[in-house]
C-alpha cells in the first residue's frame, strides 16, 4: 500500500567479518583504545571497526593484537572463524621479521648499525617468513573456507629526499627499503592462496614521516608502543580506504 514505505527490500547486511592481526590491525597508535581488550590495544578508531560501522556485517569479530606474529594468529586469534564467515582482514609479518627491534636498532644505533639490523630483517623476510605465512595462510582457509581474505601491508615510514630532523637520509631509504621487501613477500604468499593483497603504500604516500602530513606517528615517549603506528588518520585515510576497495 501506498504511503507505507515499502519501497523494497531491507539492505542485505554485509557479510561475517572477522579481523585478525598485530598492531597494525589492532590499531596502536589510533587512540580511543577498547579497555577490555588489555595489552593487545585495540582501537575503535581501527580500520577494522570503521568497515564494521560502515557495511553493518552479520556478525563481526576482532582478535586482533598487538606484537602478533604470524603464530599467534595461528594459535591464538582463529576462534571466530568457521564456514559461515565471509570475510578476513589481516596485518602479519612485521613483528616476525623484527620490525620493533629494527626500529630501536635504527633510533640509537649508528648509519651502519641500522643498515646491519635491516639487512638482517629482509633477509627473515625472504627466507624465513614465507613458510610461516603460508602455514597461518592455510589454517585460516581451512577455518574459514568460503571467506575472501583481504591481506594489507605495511607503508613507507618515511618521505625521502626532504630536510627533517631525527634519522638520517641513509636510515630513512633503508627502512623504507626493508617495508618494501616484506611488502613484495606478504603479496607473493598471498596470491599463492588466493587472497587479495592491499598495497598500503598508496595511500599513505605522501603522508609518511617527514611529509608533514603525516598518518603515522614518529616516536612516543608515552605511551612508547604507539611508535610508528598509524594515526586516526592514518586508519581511517590509509587503511580504511584500501580495505574497503578490496573488500
Amino acid at each position: 500500500m501506498a504511503g507505507l514505505g515499502l519501497s523494497g527490500p531491507a539492505q542485505a547486511a554485509g557479510p561475517a567479518y572477522v579481523a585478525l592481526g598485530d598492531s597494525y590491525s589492532a590499531g596502536n597508535g589510533a587512540g580511543n583504545y577498547d579497555s577490555a581488550s588489555g595489552d593487545c590495544h585495540r582501537s575503535f578508531n581501527a580500520f577494522p571497526y570503521l568497515w564494521k560501522n560502515a557495511h553493518a556485517p552479520s556478525s563481526f569479530a576482532d582478535t586482533s593484537c598487538s606484537g602478533a606474529v604470524t603464530t599467534d594468529v595461528t594459535n591464538y586469534q582463529l576462534g571466530p572463524l568457521n564456514s559461515t564467515t565471509g570475510l578476513v582482514s589481516l596485518t602479519i609479518g612485521g613483528n616476525d621479521a623484527g620490525f620493533a627491534d629494527v626500529m630501536t636498532t635504527c633510533n640509537l644505533g649508528s648509519d651502519t648499525d641500522c643498515v646491519n639490523r635491516v639487512n638482517q630483517a629482509e633477509d627473515y623476510a625472504r627466507y624465513t617468513l614465507p613458510a610461516r605465512l603460508d602455514a597461518t595462510y592455510n589454517a585460516i582457509r581451512a577455518k574459514a573456507p568460503n571467506a575472501k581474505v583481504v591481506v594489507l601491508g605495511y607503508p613507507h615510514m618515511y618521505t625521502l629526499n626532504v630536510f627533517c630532523i631525527g634519522l638520517s637520509d641513509t636510515k630513512h631509504k633503508k627502512i623504507d627499503e626493508a617495508a618494501d621487501v616484506i611488502d613484495s613477500v606478504i603479496a607473493n604468499r598471498a596470491a599463492a592462496h588466493g587472497f587479495v593483497f592491499g598495497d598500503v603504500r598508496t595511500t599513505f604516500n605522501g603522508h609518511e614521516l617527514c611529509s608533514g602530513d603525516g598518518y603515522l606517528h614518529s616516536l612516543v615517549v608515552s605511551p612508547s608502543w604507539e611508535s610508528y603506528h598509524p594515526t586516526a588518520t592514518g586508519h581511517s585515510s590509509g587503511y580504511y580506504p584500501v580495505f574497503n576497495a578490496n573488500s
